[in-house]
């Protein structure tokens, strides 16, 4: 007997496989996050560093768009990126975040990207003048650098070391091009 599957409903399951991932423990002692006002999910971040993943294969010169939703909580993102260099061709998506975390914190975003893909935001550090942040997920795997205008190599120096005295892994960063 010969089993046929329709290829939509295939694919869908391939989907559905390829973006499970399995419920992982809380780490023992979940990161700090810090308050943000509402300004801080306006306007554009130039993506700074991050922890490479098959999203960002080949992506420079990121950047991450917030806009205010139709509800209190909610935020709408676009991430965009360049293929290959600065100038190349744009790649985009969007997503809707709501900020999770009680209180006035501000600090815990949940986005929902396309094709079941969710991230977890968490605001780990926030520069005094507001220029620059650092989020990470809850467990400390996938970690962003974003400031509002290319850092000098200086100031990249110091974001990096304010990560690694976060606890994260600096070695896993790559710093593509900025624009």
């Amino acid at each position: 007997m010969t089993l046929t599957i329709k290829p939509l409903i295939w694919a869908g399951f391939l989907l559905l496989c390829t973006n499970f991932v399995p419920v992982q423990a809380q780490p023992a002692s979940a990161p700090n996050v810090v308050p943000v006002d509402a300004g801080h999910y306006r306007g554009t971040w130039l993506e700074v560093g991050r922890r490479p993943m098959w999203l960002t294969d080949g992506c420079v010169a990121g950047y991450t768009t917030y806009r205010k939703g139709s509800g209190p909580r909610e935020v709408l993102i676009e991430d965009g990126c360049h293929e290959g260099t600065p100038t190349g061709k744009l790649k985009t998506v969007e997503g809707t975040g709501q900020l999770v975390d009680a209180g006035a914190a501000n600090a815990k975003l949940k986005v929902r990207y396309p094709f079941f893909i969710t991230f977890d935001y968490w605001v780990l550090y926030k520069s005094p003048d507001k220029s620059w942040f650092i989020s990470a997920d809850p467990q400390m795997k996938n970690l962003w650098i974003y400031a509002r205008t290319a850092p000098s190599a200086q100031k990249r120096a110091v974001m990096v070391r304010t990560a690694k005295a976060l606890g994260y892994d600096v070695r896993l960063l790559e710093f593509p091009a900025l624009r």
